[in-house]
C-alpha cells in the first residue's frame, strides 16, 4: 500500500508538471497517461499487491488518480481551443454565410397546378410505371400491331424483352385504371413520356405528360369542351379564347385538338403562333367504344372523354420560356428565377 500511495504522489508531481500547449503534445499527454499502455493503466497494476483489507482504499485512491488525469487532459484540451480561436481573429458578431433558398423546379408548379385545377372538379391522380409493356401502351388503346398511328411516335423498346418499352404516353396509365376498376372513373395521369426525337429548342427525347380520362353514364362531348374551358380559364386566365379545331387520335372518336390564343402577340400573331394568333395545347376526344370494350366496360351504356398536355408546353406559355432544354439542364441562373413562385 505504501509503494502504492509513493508511486501516485511521484505522478501527481509530474502531471502537475505538464504544459502541454499545442494539439500534438496534448495527444501525447493522453496517450502517456490514459492510452491502453499508459500510466493509469499501469498504476491499475498495483491492486494485486494490495492486502484484501486495504483494496477498497487503493481503489478509491486509484479512481481519485484516473479522475485527475481527465481534469487535467480536459483543461488543455479547452485552453488550446480557447488559444486557436483567439489565434484567428474570428469576430462572432458578424453575420454568417448567407444560405440559398432553393425553389421548385417550373415543371413540378405547373404540373401541381395542373392537378390541383383538376381535383377541383373532382378528379382523382393516377399513376403507373415508365417501363410498360406493348399491350397497355398501345394494343389497349386501340393501336395493333401494323397500326399506321404507330409511326407518329417513334419508341425506345428494351433490348433484353421486345416487348417492354418506355412509355410513349401516360394513356398506358389510363388503361390500367379501366384494366382493375369499372365506371364512373375520373382520374389525370400525370408522368414523364420517352420518344426517340432529336433534341432542340423545341423536341426532347423525354417530357412530361398529363392526361385525363372520364368515364361514366351519358358523358358527352359538352362535357369535355366545359371542363377543358374550365381549365384554361383557370391556368391562363378569363380572356384567353379557345378553339377546338378536329383532328385524329386512334384512341378517340371523334377527335379534336385544343388551341388558345396566343399569350406572346395576344393573337395578333408572332412567331411564337406562326403569326396565325394560336397556340395548339391539347389534344382530346371521346374515348373510342373500342378501347372501352377491350376493358370490358358496356360502350352501349358507358360514354367518356379523355385528354392529353404536355407539361412542357403549358410551361412555356405561363412563364415565356424560348427552350425546352432549359428544364433539364440545371442551370442556376435559369431555376433562381423561380424562387418564391408557389
Amino acid at each position: 500500500m505504501e509503494k502504492l500511495l509513493q508511486q501516485l504522489e511521484e505522478y501527481k508531481k509530474a502531471i502537475s508538471a505538464e504544459n502541454p500547449t499545442n494539439a500534438d503534445e496534448i495527444e501525447s499527454f493522453r496517450i502517456k497517461y490514459l492510452g491502453t499502455k499508459g500510466i493509469v493503466k499501469s498504476v491499475m497494476g498495483f491492486m494485486k499487491d494490495v492486502a484484501v483489507e486495504k483494496k477498497k482504499e487503493a481503489g478509491q485512491l486509484l479512481n481519485d488518480f484516473k479522475l485527475l488525469v481527465e481534469a487535467k487532459y480536459e483543461a488543455l484540451k479547452n485552453t488550446a481551443t480557447t488559444h486557436q480561436a483567439n489565434a484567428s481573429n474570428i469576430d462572432i458578431s458578424l453575420p454568417g454565410n448567407p444560405i440559398n433558398v432553393g425553389s421548385r423546379h417550373p415543371l413540378s408548379l405547373i404540373k401541381n397546378q395542373i392537378i390541383t385545377i383538376f381535383q377541383r372538379l373532382g378528379f382523382a391522380v393516377a399513376e403507373g410505371p415508365e417501363i410498360e409493356d406493348d399491350w397497355h401502351n398501345f394494343g389497349a388503346m386501340n393501336l395493333p400491331e401494323d397500326h399506321p398511328a404507330r409511326d407518329m411516335q417513334d419508341t425506345f423498346y428494351i433490348h433484353q424483352n421486345p416487348a417492354w418499352l418506355l412509355r410513349t404516353h401516360t394513356s398506358s396509365v389510363q388503361a390500367r385504371v379501366m384494366e382493375k376498376q369499372q365506371p364512373p372513373i375520373r382520374v389525370i395521369c400525370p408522368g414523364r413520356v420517352y420518344r426517340n426525337e432529336t433534341i432542340s429548342a423545341r423536341a426532347h427525347c423525354f417530357f412530361h405528360q398529363v392526361e385525363g380520362l372520364y368515364i361514366d353514364e351519358n358523358v358527352s362531348f359538352a362535357d369535355l369542351k366545359q371542363t377543358l374551358y374550365y381549365f384554361v380559364q383557370e391556368m391562363f386566365g378569363k380572356d384567353v379564347k379557345v378553339r377546338f379545331r378536329p383532328s385524329y387520335f386512334p384512341f378517340t372518336e371523334p377527335s379534336a385538338e385544343m388551341d388558345i390564343s396566343c399569350l406572346i402577340c395576344e393573337g395578333n400573331g408572332c412567331n411564337v403562333c406562326k403569326h396565325t394568333g394560336w397556340v395548339e395545347i391539347l389534344g382530346s376526344g371521346m374515348v373510342h367504344p373500342k378501347v372501352l370494350e377491350n376493358f370490358g366496360i358496356d360502350s352501349n351504356k358507358y360514354t367518356g372523354f379523355a385528354f392529353g398536355m404536355g407539361v412542357e408546353r403549358i410551361c412555356q406559355l405561363k412563364y415565356r420560356v424560348n427552350d425546352l432544354r432549359l428544364y433539364s439542364q440545371n442551370d442556376i441562373r435559369f431555376l433562381k428565377q423561380f424562387t418564391g413562385v408557389v
